[in-house]
């Protein structure tokens, strides 16, 4: 069927339900002054007062909804990972990935094991920053890892051992 058959065939349908409703085709019903007059228990305009209908800014919205819906955890979690940088430093976000944020301790990943020594001596400062910054009970310690050693398990067989220097003794 093309587009005006399936019009055709629609409107032929509206006619059907019209005449077994008990209306009577072609013949519009006339519109009562009445019909056009608001509730009067409902307010027209809002006047130039506060209102809750004005239209809100976003970020409040946005913070009504996150109370509401209880999701300020999370929210401040996802903050230390979205700001890192502006938190701890751009120097030391080169460096330093924040991991995990698990039960308000924050799991860090270094560069180099210098790094990691360095972080964990500044550990202090950077738990009060992102206290200020964040919100207090965030994160409460810290725990910071330097760079893994290299996995000598090569493969889907392997023999335990010491790996590949246990030929060399």
């Amino acid at each position: 069927m093309s587009g005006r058959d399936l019009a055709r065939s629609a409107l032929a349908a509206a006619r059907a339900k019209a005449q077994a409703r008990g209306a009577e085709p072609g013949v519009r019903k006339r519109a009562k002054a009445t019909d056009f007059t608001q509730n009067p228990r409902r307010r027209r305009w809002s006047g130039s007062g506060a209102d809750p209908r004005d239209p809100q800014p976003l970020g409040r919205l946005v913070s009504r909804l996150s109370a509401e819906r209880g999701w300020g955890a999370r929210l401040a979690d996802g903050q230390v990972f979205g700001q890192w940088a502006r938190l701890v430093g751009e120097e030391v976000a080169e460096h330093a990935q924040p991991v995990s944020l698990k039960d308000g301790e924050l799991t860090v990943q270094t560069s180099s094991t210098a790094w990691a020594t360095q972080l964990r001596l500044l550990q202090g400062q950077l738990l009060t920053k992102i206290a200020d910054a964040v919100g207090h009970g965030v994160v409460k310690r810290m725990r910071i890892h330097g760079p893994t050693a290299p996995s000598w398990r090569k493969g889907a067989r392997h023999i335990p051992g010491r790996g590949p220097r246990d030929t060399y003794g």
